[in-house]
């Protein structure tokens, strides 16, 4: 909803995004903006509710953070457990954990392209608020595609069932290994499913290219300065320094697109330090060594950008053929490494889910999948616990610590979009400066605006963690007739 006051426009609630928050934008005597500013009025406290529990409850604790990306907090909390516990898990294990985890990333891609984000891009930015969402998303592709994309969520869902025991809170993670093993006519269903999955990945893909890439408002909308940052970019790589989701090195670009950095996640805290704004309850990550400067961009400022986008930029290539192909066209036509428009991050989603395709290919057809060899036994509590995959909204870190007993004395969860926090916040601030004239403004601009946030896919259950004051508190009494006797309010 838009509020016009004097001075000052407020978008709230702000739409399609998980979680909750507000933009308020402030104008100048001749309506030009002022500021922007990107607010989160949420607070959640799992770091809290983390101490003095069993440390292997975690995965369980954890998933129950976002119902949209469980399987990410679950398969993180996981890692770090392995960490803790100083158990390295079998090797068939690892496979099935990736082959789970490459699924949930497909399924998620999709959802946020065909849900959240796509309603922009395949009905238009500026087409009417009541047409911008699935609905309209099937006027366009059809009702035979929107079925398919129905199908193969449900479908890659089967997966996450099937392997991970659940398929919004998955119980498979288990420290040194998972709590069970594939069976041979369960790995049968796997590879058609995974097939499923590649097509369905190259059709999003070929839409895209037809609606978006051929439409050159669009094309001029994603490489205009009113959605481009030149920031670090961060993501996890392979050993090849090649695109993967669960395991590997982080590694860090600079706005130039040369190596910044590369490190193991257990040295998260010599590069990676959080900021907090009175304004939110989300705090602002930055890069350590180069310190807050602020919300600015260039090779001076420790802002950097987790997600599709970013680590399509971290990376040196992409490991399956059909998406190192996608990956490559996307390069070029966007003029290069690195890619600094907020909204290429739609166009690198779908080569990511595409990716994620093919790699639950690869694992789905691999015969250890069957192995029973799926779990070694802790034996005792070895040191801090640091576990890293990339969540689809970019690179998730959880960090345990522990008694001798076992129980979490500390934890630290920076997710995906506290990462990207700083970035989100400049984007919607440059957004309005480019776009919003006051302070009677159309809906479909202030859309736009919306867009600068909805690009990175953010999740704010997930990120609420600052304390930066009081929490506002309103309680109302109402009598039995039900007319208001008292108001009373906790600054």
């Amino acid at each position: 909803m838009q509020t016009v006051m004097e001075q000052r426009i407020t978008i709230d609630p702000i739409t399609r995004l998980e979680g909750h928050g507000k933009i308020e934008i402030f104008l100048k005597q001749d309506g030009a903006v002022d500021r922007a500013f990107f607010q989160i009025p949420e607070l959640r406290g799992f770091e809290k509710f983390a101490q003095g529990r069993p440390a292997e409850e975690m995965p369980q604790i954890t998933s129950r953070i976002c119902g949209v990306c469980p399987t990410a907090h679950h398969m993180a909390a996981t890692k770090a457990l392995d960490a803790l516990f100083g158990v390295e898990p079998p090797l068939a294990a690892r496979k099935i954990r990736e082959l789970v985890y490459s699924a949930f990333v497909v399924e998620d891609h999709a959802l946020h392209f065909y849900f959240l984000g796509g309603p922009d891009f395949i009905v238009g930015p500026r087409a009417p608020k009541a047409e911008r969402n699935v609905l309209g998303v099937v006027g366009k592709v059809g009702e035979a595609a929107a079925l398919r994309m129905i199908a193969i969520r449900r479908r890659l869902r089967e997966i996450i069932s099937t392997a991970g025991g659940k398929v919004i809170h998955p119980v498979l993670g288990l420290p040194g290994g998972v709590a069970r093993r594939i069976q041979p006519a369960e790995q049968e269903e796997f590879v058609k499913i995974a097939a499923e999955a590649v097509d369905f990945c190259r059709f999003s893909l070929d839409a895209f290219g037809n609606i978006v890439l051929k439409n050159p408002s669009y094309v001029e909308l994603i490489q205009s300065p009113a959605f481009t940052h030149q920031t670090y970019y961060m993501g996890l790589v392979d050993a090849q320094g090649c695109l993967n989701f669960y395991d590997g090195n982080v590694r860090v670009v600079d706005p130039g697109g040369q190596e910044y950095v590369v490190f193991p996640p257990e040295r998260y805290l010599d590069y990676v330090a959080e900021h907090v704004e009175p304004w939110s309850y989300v705090k602002f990550c930055y890069l350590k060594p180069i310190g807050w400067k602020g919300f600015e961009e260039g090779p001076e400022s420790g802002v950097y950008c987790v997600a599709p986008l970013a680590r399509l930029n971290a990376c040196q290539d992409v490991a399956t053929p059909l998406a190192r192909q996608a990956y490559q066209t996307y390069v070029e036509t966007l003029g290069g490494k690195p890619v600094h428009h907020t909204l290429a991050n739609h166009w690198a989603r779908l080569i990511e889910m595409l990716y994620a395709a093919e790699r639950l290919a690869e694992l789905a057809s691999d015969a250890e999948l069957t192995s029973p060899d799926i779990r070694n036994i802790p034996e005792r509590v070895a040191g801090p616990g640091i576990g890293i995959v990339e969540a689809p909204r970019g690179t998730l870190i959880h960090h345990y610590e522990a008694d001798e007993k076992g129980l979490i004395r500390k934890a630290n969860l920076i997710v995906a979009t506290q990462n990207n926090s700083a970035r989100i916040s400049m984007s919607v601030d440059r957004a309005a400066k480019a776009l919003v004239r006051g302070p009677e403004v159309p809906e479909d601009l202030l859309n736009l605006v919306e867009m600068a946030f909805r690009a990175y896919d953010p999740c704010y259950g997930c990120a609420s963690h600052a304390l930066p004051g009081g929490m506002p508190l309103v309680a109302r009494v109402w009598t039995a007739g039900g007319e208001l006797a008292a108001t009373l309010r906790r600054p």
